[in-house]
């Protein structure tokens, strides 16, 4: 009888933020606190505007956010058990160093609002913790890295694992974190709830 095994595994880490949050992340206050950020950061309006970056993104504007706001302090310390669990199952031999937050922004998405394909580069560890994710609003889709060495492939069977599948869907809950590493190449199809959909994202570094 055959053997087959998989090889060079994809992890993708998905958890309740709160699972390891020493004080525990109060949504409301999270969500508030991105909505009023939005609301007086103009030069990310503006830096959106020009860029054509439908919604809001504090990522080109701001790089202060756990200063700003005691909840994104938080926040900070509970990605960094996260990260640190999601390290261990990876087998990550850090030596001296260690995986560091050097990003974190947050992200306002509009009905009609996408936002296109993309790797994260120079980190080691990427995710997002979902603030609010209204009914019917898009899920995170994820790439098979090997795509473009695929050339001549067949299609894959609707019915064939996930885990054969060239790109796969996660739909993340309000309070949910994602993480994975960095060169994983993912995107936000268009958001189609006529609410907006939020959430905050972040890379980890080895220093």
């Amino acid at each position: 009888m055959a053997d087959i095994t998989s090889l060079f595994v994809t992890r993708l880490y998905r958890a309740a933020l709160n699972d390891l949050a020493k004080p525990g992340i109060d949504g409301d206050e999270l969500r508030s606190t991105c909505e009023s950020i939005a609301e007086e950061d103009e030069a990310g309006q503006t830096w959106c505007e020009e860029n054509g970056y439908p919604g809001y993104t504090s990522y080109a504007s701001l790089n202060d956010l756990p200063r700003r706001a005691p909840v994104f302090a938080d926040l900070r310390k509970a990605l960094d058990k996260h990260v640190a669990a999601f390290a261990a199952d990876l087998g990550f031999d850090l030596g001296a160093g260690k995986l560091t937050c050097d990003s974190l922004w947050i992200n306002i998405l509009p009905e009609g609002g996408t936002h296109a394909s993309h790797i994260h580069t120079h980190s080691v560890i990427s995710g997002t913790t979902y603030v609010a994710m209204p009914e019917g609003t898009s899920a995170l889709k994820l790439e098979d890295p090997r795509l473009p060495m695929m050339m001549h492939a067949p299609l894959r069977r609707k019915e064939a694992g996930q885990e054969l599948q060239p790109f796969v869907y996660v739909k993340p809950t309000v309070g949910d974190v994602l993480l994975w590493e960095s060169w994983l190449r993912h995107e936000v199809p268009m958001n189609m709830a006529e609410d907006e959909r939020i959430s905050v994202s972040f890379n980890y570094n080895w220093a």
